[in-house]
């Protein structure tokens, strides 16, 4: 079976980049998809720490343990290993492109652009808002997520 590899990437990878590989994480595995997944950020403020306890506490609500997760910042080396790179919004696609070298072979896109009716849309950081923003981050990685699964299955077919 093919695995398909992908990486989630936000500015500190604690919030939005540790949802979205959770919620993949967990719709990969209800499909039967094979699949290696990871997050990372932009920059390097978080290098090493647990993610957000706000995202720790959404992903709990929903059966998930991410407490394990650790940050780390996307290096050139991602866009070699991995299939397909989201970035949440775009500011981290311009901090992506940066850094991406001209001979990757990830693709990299916005990740709601996987989600029909919300291309171009940015995922909102939920980090300067409360509870409802986290809750909504996590309704928004886990539609990503279901769609990317979606198209994954269909392209293995």
């Amino acid at each position: 079976m093919t695995s398909h590899r992908v990486l989630f990437v936000c500015l500190g990878n604690i919030c939005r980049s540790p949802l979205a590989e959770a919620a993949f994480r967990r719709a990969a595995a209800e499909a039967g998809l094979a699949v290696e997944v990871d997050s990372a950020g932009t920059a390097a403020y978080h290098v090493g720490e647990p993610p957000d306890p706000r995202s720790i506490e959404v992903a709990e609500k929903h059966g998930i343990d991410i407490s394990g997760y650790r940050g780390r910042q996307l290096t050139v080396g991602d866009f070699h290993a991995f299939d397909f790179i989201f970035g949440m919004d775009r500011s981290n696609m311009t901090n992506i492109a940066r850094i991406e070298p001209d001979d990757a072979r990830a693709r990299v896109s916005m990740l709601l652009d996987i989600v029909p009716g919300s291309e171009g849309r940015e995922l909102s950081d939920p980090w300067y808002g409360g509870e409802d923003n986290f809750r909504a981050t996590w309704e928004d990685v886990t539609m990503a997520a279901d769609a990317l699964v979606a198209a994954l299955v269909a392209k293995t077919r």
